[in-house]
């Protein structure tokens, strides 16, 4: 056997599609570059990790993230973790009935982390965590009706898709929620250092993450919503997506938040030397 055929990337051979509409190997191609991003990513937070940087909490959430990241990216490249649903229009006008893969292993990694990006935001900023419960609710009710959206196939998607919708815009744009009443309304006073860095890098955060977070629902519109692209360039989507709101979101948060001290996220060695 040959170097090239060593390194062909065999995915839909041993795991073979279920639906008319899958992807190509060219999506899963791009589906192993992305599992090799976060996974590389996640080696690099979990060692940065075990040398107990100050706020080793951070880091340990994302290590979680990254985590759920890449054993979801694993299970795509591999042509696992999707199911077939018949689509809604047929998009190439034959006849018949056709499916469409739906991966339920991507909403599975965003229902796990979505919650998890808020929870570092809001640690971030010493805001009380039971005024959180609200966001982290709505962000995981999101996730769970676009995944309920994608497993019907009538119309009624569209009813789980506006709901979905909602749920995002509870979470940003609700006076009463935290990110919001940070942003507009809380002063410098209110964050855990007085040089006011922590109060800039939770802005840009927060409006980085808002911005990325309203992409998902244009790109479920597009795919298991209209079916109006098809499965690759779905995968391509939701991978920059994914890593921009991974690695690149996670990587803003530590340098942005670098100079964050919060009680009760340092290790006990850590507390001892400041003691000291």
């Amino acid at each position: 056997m040959t170097v090239p055929e060593i390194l062909a990337n065999h995915a839909l051979g041993s795991n073979p599609p279920t639906a008319d509409i899958h992807q190509s190997t060219h999506g899963s191609d791009w589906l192993w570059a992305v599992f090799a991003i976060m996974l590389l990513s996640d080696l690099m937070a979990v060692f940065w990790s075990i040398r107990r940087p100050r706020n080793f909490l951070f880091h340990q959430l994302a290590v979680v993230i990254l985590t759920t990241s890449s054993i979801a990216y694993f299970s795509m490249a591999s042509n696992l973790g999707h199911t077939p649903i018949v689509v809604e229009w047929d998009r190439s006008h034959g006849s018949g009935i056709l499916t469409r893969d739906v991966w339920y292993v991507r909403y599975i990694q965003w229902f796990i982390n979505a919650p998890l990006l808020l929870l570092i935001m809001f640690l971030g900023t010493g805001f009380p965590l039971m005024d959180g419960f609200l966001p982290l609710f709505f962000a995981d009710a999101a996730v769970v009706l676009g995944l309920v959206g994608a497993l019907v196939h009538s119309t009624y998607k569209w009813g789980y898709f506006t709901m979905g919708v909602f749920s995002l815009f509870y979470v940003w744009y609700v006076p009463h929620v935290p990110i919001f009443h940070l942003i507009f309304d809380t002063g410098r006073e209110a964050f855990p250092t007085r040089t006011g860095r922590t109060r800039g890098g939770f802005l840009g955060s927060a409006f980085v993450l808002t911005f990325l977070w309203l992409l998902y629902p244009l790109v479920w519109a597009l795919d298991d919503g209209s079916d109006t692209i098809g499965p690759t360039g779905e995968v391509v989507w939701y991978g920059i997506l994914d890593l921009l709101t991974g690695p690149v979101f996670l990587s803003f948060l530590w340098w942005s938040h670098r100079e964050v001290d919060l009680a009760g996220t340092t290790t006990a060695t850590q507390r001892q030397d400041v003691k000291a």
